[in-house]
């Protein structure tokens, strides 16, 4: 692994859009949610994904040049359609449409659907904490994961992210409903790594810590086990009902993911209880959870989002971290080789 500063992985990222034809405000955005994902730490949806990413711009399953259209609204809830778009944008600008209907009826609900990839659930949810709403957002994927009791795929890992702001870092929940997401899978298998705990099944059906096992098998295992697998069903049923797209079974008939459904929320909560009053509630079930006595001395217990943002302080300061092999592939990838 190499350093490069943040906003150079940021131009790097836009300039091979520009080279695909993508070159809007839009595609500076997109670059920028990229690197950010990287600076975070989060490298399973940085540079690993964004050569996928880009054959899907020059294939034409993504279209960059579409952009949502909201298609019903019922108040405080609005329906709208991606029209396959570019998922990252699609995605940032509903959470910006929750918010906005969060400032009239203290929430805002936004389902979206006929949209592709969003990467990264938390950046959407982070995007509502830094205006200050407690975001919640969450997708529905391909079959992806056996529901529990079964060896056959039927569910999709069905990323949730929610964030409440705080000055001081805020509280940020991402997670799949799969203990470790396919693009943590992939990371951890180009790195040579093992998981530090068992995230699926071998093809002998016997629970592994080998990644690229898992992902040969197809059999991530789902959090909490049956817990986790119904947490996946509800989070499917719930995005296809809201936005009135497609649910896991229909989009696991396709070639390939795309067309998803996700449902973006945020809560003005300082409009309800006062800024000064949410500060001190979240600040004080922070400081008493710190109180936890860690059971290794060396380490700290920390809150959903702490470790990332140590990692992003890091990434600022000495450059953010990228597989060297991926990084040389980035700057090798222009005009003459993307068209």
């Amino acid at each position: 692994m190499i350093r490069v500063p943040f906003q150079t992985l940021c131009d790097e990222f836009y300039r091979v859009l520009s080279s695909v034809g993508f070159a809007d405000e839009r595609a500076q955005l997109c670059a920028r949610l990229f690197a950010e994902n990287q600076r975070d730490g989060v490298y399973s949806h940085g540079l690993n994904r964004f050569p996928g990413f880009v054959a899907g711009l020059k294939s034409k399953q993504i279209d960059f040049r579409a952009l949502p259209e909201q298609i019903e609204s019922f108040g405080a809830l609005e329906r709208w359609d991606g029209k396959m778009g570019v998922g990252l944008v699609n995605a940032h600008l509903c959470m910006q449409r929750a918010m906005e209907l969060a400032e009239t009826h203290s929430i805002g609900c936004v389902g979206l659907s006929n949209t592709n990839h969003w990467m990264r659930g938390g950046a959407y949810a982070l995007q509502a904490a830094e205006s200050g709403f407690m975001g919640m957002c969450w997708t529905n994927t391909t079959k992806l994961m056996p529901p529990w009791g079964s060896a056959e795929k039927k569910i999709g890992n069905n990323p949730l992210a929610i964030a409440i702001p705080r000055d001081d870092g805020h509280i940020l929940l991402d997670m799949a409903m799969s203990q470790y997401s396919n693009g943590k899978l992939e990371v951890l298998k180009l790195q040579g790594k093992q998981l530090p705990l068992p995230g699926g099944y071998d093809a002998q059906g016997e629970l592994t810590i080998e990644p690229a096992e898992i992902l040969d098998s197809q059999r991530a295992l789902p959090i909490g086990y049956w817990k986790g697998s119904g947490l996946a069903l509800v989070l499917d049923t719930m995005a296809a009902v809201i936005s009135g797209g497609q649910a896991t079974h229909q989009i696991g008939k396709q070639k390939s993911e795309y067309a998803v459904s996700q449902v973006h929320i945020a809560i003005n909560a300082s409009g309800m209880m006062g800024q000064t009053v949410l500060e001190e509630t979240v600040e004080a079930i922070i400081n008493d959870f710190h109180t936890a006595v860690p059971l290794d001395e060396n380490e700290k217990v920390r809150y959903p989002g702490e470790g990332m943002l140590h990692t992003r302080q890091e990434s600022l300061e000495n450059g953010v971290l990228v597989d060297e092999k991926q990084w040389q592939a980035l700057l090798e990838m222009d005009s003459s080789k993307t068209h």
